[in-house]
């Protein structure tokens, strides 16, 4: 277990990697004994940063939901981060070339709750009582963290990923909402392009067979910290593409079908 001067260290490095937007070294380099609550309390650490500084939250993201993901981690479980008031942008948004820096996009369903969901045994059909609706969304994934080491050539693990905040950096919402209980969430899917092309689809059962099992799945770990999902957050289900790429001048359109599209412009 990482003390908690290492803890408060670790997160302070990750706030000054996003403001210089310029990455640090591996985690799990420097602290080989991490751990997943370890990485869960860094995450926790910079988000108290954040929201001293004025930022507040508004959500929830998941991610390592498709089983690919984690076969390639080595792990069994998702993991999660917070959304922010401050990653929010508008449908068509024009990002500024130095608001990030490596941004990816995944396309994913957001939830957005009507009433709070606590656990311990949330299940699938408590998720989709507590919706008010869904909507087609856009996460901005980032890496203040090194995705390799340039001297070892390690890669970045889940314990880095989990405390750089699940990668989480921004949420595009768009397109037509529509009540959960309207459609098969699993047949829900994308087209993803960059600039015209296409680039990836995919369809919502790859988020562990329904979107909906990934809300039930946070809701029960944060019960274990004596936390919920409140009404009115907003929560990525989880990914069922791989990220895209966004270099400066990259249009991300999602067409997500009879929900409508989203998309926004990396200047």
């Amino acid at each position: 277990m990482m003390t908690s001067e290492q803890i408060t260290a670790a997160a302070a490095a990750l706030d000054q990697a996003e403001r210089d937007r310029r990455q640090i070294g591996l985690l799990s380099l420097a602290h080989p004994g991490i751990d997943l609550d370890d990485a869960y309390r860094i995450q926790a650490a910079w988000m108290d940063r954040k929201q001293a500084q004025g930022h507040r939250p508004i959500g929830w993201k998941i991610g390592l939901t498709s089983r690919a993901m984690q076969q390639a981690l080595n792990i069994d479980t998702p993991d999660s981060g917070v959304i922010l008031e401050s990653m929010a942008f508008d449908d068509g948004a024009i990002i500024s070339p130095d608001r990030f820096i490596q941004p990816r996009v995944e396309a994913e369903i957001a939830f957005i709750m009507k009433s709070s969901l606590r656990g311990p045994g949330v299940t699938l059909f408590d998720v989709l009582d507590a919706t008010n609706y869904i909507s087609p969304a856009l996460e901005i994934l980032d890496t203040r963290i090194l995705r390799s080491d340039p001297q070892t050539g390690k890669m970045r693990t889940v314990f880095d990923t989990i405390a750089d905040n699940a990668a989480n950096a921004g949420i595009v919402l768009g397109g037509r909402p529509m009540r959960p209980v309207e459609t098969d969430l699993r047949w829900l899917g994308a087209i993803v392009s960059r600039n015209g092309a296409v680039e990836e689809t995919g369809l919502a059962a790859g988020v562990l067979n329904h979107p909906a099992r990934g809300i039930a799945w946070l809701a029960n770990r944060l019960s274990a910290y004596g936390g919920e999902i409140a009404a009115g957050q907003v929560v990525l289900s989880g990914s069922f593409i791989r990220p895209v790429e966004c270099p400066h001048g990259s249009t991300i359109v999602a067409d997500f079908g009879a929900l409508g599209s989203v998309s926004c412009h990396f200047a």
